[in-house]
């Protein structure tokens, strides 16, 4: 709240998954992950899913993810999604 992008920008950890490939080349794959809180209200959630929608539109995101308990999101959860380069 009450926060600038340029702040925002820098709070965000520096972090970035490499993906090593079968026959060894190394990829850094961005994608979105989308994760709509818990327990929301209705009308929060459907504001939250669209303005997830219009920032894949806008960012023309095509590796899009959606989880609803970030506990599930793991290594293993990431490794599967991201099967899609193999």
């Amino acid at each position: 709240q009450d926060i600038s992008p340029d702040d925002l920008k820098d709070e965000l950890p520096e972090r970035h998954y490499k993906y090593q490939h079968d026959d060894g080349r190394v990829s850094y794959p961005l994608c979105f992950i989308f994760s709509s809180p818990v327990g929301c209200r209705p009308e929060q959630q459907m504001m939250y899913a669209g303005s997830k929608n219009k920032l894949v539109q806008t960012v023309e995101l095509t590796k899009v993810f959606e989880i609803r308990n970030t506990e599930d999101l793991t290594e293993e959860w990431l490794r599967e999604k991201l099967g899609f380069f193999r």
